[in-house]
């Protein structure tokens, strides 16, 4: 066995010294990769049936809530999903470290999932607190250990973030396809009833099957932990004059200019998140309600249709890390993908009000929802993989975790937000014109105004691109 190195300072575990560059990826890369496609399966599997699950009619197994105060409460919970990563990448920086704080995050999103396969409302809400409390724990931690895997400047580094940003995205489109299948399609009712239980217990076969990817996603983490022996250990800040001097130097003007740009990308990426997360509440109902989930004479369950978007994601993340690698240098700065991102995904809801206003003439194509998600994985691509990027380019090597944290926070804001927002859905061609059309408008009012702020931005952001 080697021996394992160290633990490592808060400078070494973000910033590697300077070294030739190669053009292959590190390994540790590919275990973070697999451990987080298990993460976002489970998450997004849960997410994909969460708002039907709880207007679903008591009848019919759910829990017969109406739609505001459904979407309120998945407003609140996807809001609280990502509110705790700021206290995680706290105690990840202070006490566990990232790799431990992503082991113990997986444990505890996985009891969470377990705990709604129970069909109680205690069950219902200690499940969503432990997945919101573990997934603190493990998301900004799991993104800081692969910005540690590359120097700051190293130019795979934008590119290394795309490829992770693919593996979260294989979870989320095999997500729906397996937890919606269970939960909702008639074939699968008709089976379970042929061996004696209850059709209507569905939705927690599809919970549990999201406990099940969590569970995967720890195991790989556990059996290939010697892939990430540089990266993530506890940080003892107690020991050592010189990591104890390093933790306690005050921050620089230039720390504080790039603590500033991250906050205007902070603002903008609410917009972004609001929008985005508009797919598990409003236009999930919108699939349910009025878009024929029926293909070649095929009927579906109307949750596939969020397997789309990470869909695209696949498609589309290695074009963009190409893209990014070849441009090198002559790639557009940060503050220019982001507004690219906002205009993308405001032409996406834009393409939507004329869909929606052809609902008063009965079910549309879910061709419609297509477009929209397409248009969406676009602007995607260019602001979220390139924002956690930025992040660990523009945080003070000492406060990566936190800042991280604090970058969640935005999807947070952002989250609750699409909750309010799809309280406003009713199955209503005029509506919903209103609703989205009112989306349109103020992502491409944001986009028009960060183009003006990218002059600004850059020079906060220093040498940082």
């Amino acid at each position: 066995m080697n021996p394992i190195p160290p633990p490592l300072t808060p400078d070494e575990v973000v910033v590697e010294p300077d070294a030739p560059v190669t053009k292959r990826h590190p390994r540790g890369l590919r275990t973070l990769f697999f451990t987080e496609l298990w993460e976002r399966f489970s998450y997004y599997g849960m997410r994909s049936i969460l708002v039907l699950y709880m207007v679903a009619p008591i009848a019919q197994g759910g829990l017969g809530f109406d739609t505001k105060h459904a979407t309120s409460i998945y407003g609140t919970y996807t809001m609280s999903v990502y509110l705790t990563a700021l206290p995680g990448g706290l105690i990840a920086d202070r006490f566990l470290g990232a790799k431990l704080a992503v082991l113990i995050g997986g444990i505890v999103i996985a009891l969470g999932h377990f705990s709604m396969v129970f069909h109680s409302i205690t069950f219902f809400y200690t499940g969503m607190v432990l997945i919101a409390v573990g997934t603190g724990l493990l998301k900004p931690n799991i993104s800081a250990m692969v910005g540690g895997l590359y120097a700051k400047n190293d130019p795979r580094r934008d590119s290394g973030f795309s490829i992770f940003y693919m593996g979260i995205n294989i979870g989320a489109v095999l997500a729906p396809l397996v937890v919606g299948f269970l939960a909702q399609h008639e074939q699968f009712k008709a089976f379970i009833a042929s061996l004696g239980f209850d059709p209507s217990t569905t939705w927690h076969w599809g919970f549990g099957a999201a406990g099940i990817g969590m569970t995967l996603g720890l195991i790989v983490y556990v059996l290939k932990r010697n892939q990430l022996r540089d990266v993530g250990e506890e940080i003892k800040i107690q020991k050592g004059p010189e990591t104890k001097a390093s933790a306690k130097e005050p921050l620089t003007s230039s720390d504080w200019k790039r603590i500033a740009a991250i906050f205007i990308f902070f603002l903008f990426t609410i917009l972004f998140w609001a929008a985005y997360e508009q797919k598990g509440a409003s236009l999930n109902l919108l699939a349910k309600d009025l878009v024929r989930t029926e293909v070649f004479g095929f009927r579906f369950p109307s949750s596939w249709l969020q397997s789309c978007t990470p869909l695209f994601v696949i498609i589309l993340a290695p074009i963009f890390s190409m893209l990014w690698v070849r441009m090198g240098k002559r790639q557009p700065s940060s503050p220019v993908k982001f507004t690219f991102g906002l205009l993308f995904i405001g032409l996406a809801y834009l393409l939507l009000v004329p869909g929606v206003a052809l609902t008063a003439s009965g079910k549309i194509t879910p061709l419609w929802l297509v477009g929209l998600y397409f248009l969406e994985v676009v602007g995607e691509m260019c602001l979220s993989p390139v924002g956690l990027s930025t992040v660990t380019k523009l945080s003070p090597a000492k406060l990566v975790g936190i800042m991280m944290g604090v970058w969640f926070l935005a999807a947070s804001f952002g989250s609750k937000l699409a909750g309010y927002l799809s309280g406003f859905y009713i199955p209503d061609a005029g509506t919903l014109m209103k609703l989205y059309g009112g989306i349109a408008a103020g992502l491409l009012v944001s986009a028009a105004l960060l183009a003006v702020l990218t002059p600004k931005v850059r020079r906060l952001m220093g040498e940082v691109r």
